[in-house]
């Protein structure tokens, strides 16, 4: 395809907006298909009633009474399940800790640490993980999580393929994280572990198709002495991710991918510095989501985009809306110019429509949609 033309124009998406207008992008696959910028005079979230399923959504998720361990799930399709889980802290003071092992055969399990620490064991070694980890736990590995304190995840389930690197292009092997990052399992430790901890799991709980068997053994399940190959858990910490970025111009969420999978990918948004030309967007783009559904799981920062939000919240933005920055923001922007966001946010882009559960519908606030509208 071609570009195109009507009216005054600006080159540059996101740069150099005429004062008074606003920007709105159209774009397939995510941004990273075919796009157009378009100009207006007011911006296109300026509705006044929304009729109907399709509308924003902002669940607050600090309230909700989680049960020890429970995988709770919150949005989900027939390729990603999202969930929310807490754990108490494992009591390892008996003489003896014996722990239950779990395997996943219904997909590949991604653990966002939200709050908390720990280790896993895993048959191919011992995983660290702290607040801001992903661990990643690929089918059919079976795995028991050591509680170091109460633990938040965020649990996103791959049903329909593997987990992997996002596509890089032209910015290279290394761009946003080096592989060399990645935290490798450890067979030593995990020995020296459950040697010093007392620790065995004679148990495996074997999650598939909505029900779980239980298989039981005389020894601990994690008895490798040695292993090889490129199918094995890793962690991977958002302290080892590097954010592409331009200090000219705002690039698109797509840039911030972290994981792909069939059906959906996992971006991160991190700290960064805000663009430095007098013309260019400081706040993000007003943009409709033509192929994707969007989910955001705030966790950590001041998300300077959006207005009463805090830790622990999630948005959803079904796809065919346009959606973007409160006017707080850009009122924010012009009075106290920041050189730098200081946000942490986990992303989740579907393409089929997700489904909402029934346990965080009573989470909703309900006046969310509103929230784009003058006070």
């Amino acid at each position: 395809m071609h570009q195109y033309s009507q009216g005054k124009a600006h080159t540059q998406g996101h740069k150099g907006i005429p004062e008074g207008q606003f920007e709105e992008e159209h774009g397939r696959k995510g941004f990273f298909g075919p796009v157009s910028h378009l100009l207006k005079d007011k911006a296109p979230t300026r509705w006044t009633a929304i009729e109907g399923p399709l509308k924003p959504h902002l669940y607050d998720l600090v309230p909700c009474q989680y049960e020890n361990g429970k995988w709770n799930r919150l949005l989900f399709n027939s390729e990603v399940v999202i969930y929310s889980q807490w754990n108490k802290k494992t009591d390892l003071n008996k003489s003896k800790n014996v722990l239950p092992a779990l395997r996943n055969v219904d997909g590949e399990t991604l653990y966002f640490v939200h709050t908390g620490s720990g280790k896993v064991l895993t048959e191919y070694g011992l995983l660290k993980f702290k607040v801001g980890s992903y661990v990643m736990i690929p089918k059919s590995l079976h795995h028991t999580i050591i509680f170091e304190e109460d633990t938040q995840f965020l649990i996103i389930e791959s049903l329909s393929g593997m987990y992997r690197e996002p596509e890089r292009g032209m910015v290279g092997r290394n761009a946003f994280y080096d592989l060399a990052a990645l935290g490798k399992p450890n067979l030593e430790e995990l020995y020296q572990f459950k040697k010093d901890k007392n620790v065995e799991s004679l148990e495996i709980n074997v999650r598939r198709a909505g029900s779980v068997t239980k298989f039981t053994y005389e020894e601990c399940v994690y008895d490798t002495v040695a292993w090889k190959g490129d199918y094995f858990p890793f962690t991977l910490h958002i302290d080892d991710m590097m954010p592409m970025m331009s200090h000219r111009v705002h690039l698109p969420p797509s840039t911030h991918t972290t994981f792909a999978a069939n059906g959906f990918v996992v971006c991160t948004f991190l700290p960064r510095l805000i663009e430095t030309d007098k013309d260019a967007l400081k706040v993000p783009f007003y943009h409709q989501n033509i192929d994707y559904d969007e989910v955001l799981f705030y966790h950590a920062g001041n998300f300077f985009s959006r207005d009463n939000l805090h830790a622990n919240m999630m948005t959803f933005h079904p796809a065919g809306m346009p959606h973007g920055p409160h006017p707080k923001a850009f009122a924010a922007a012009a009075a106290n110019p920041k050189t730098f966001t200081d946000e942490v946010a986990v992303m989740i882009d579907t393409q089929r429509p997700l489904q909402v559960d029934l346990y965080i519908e009573k989470t909703e606030v309900n006046s969310y949609w509103q929230s784009w509208m003058k006070k």
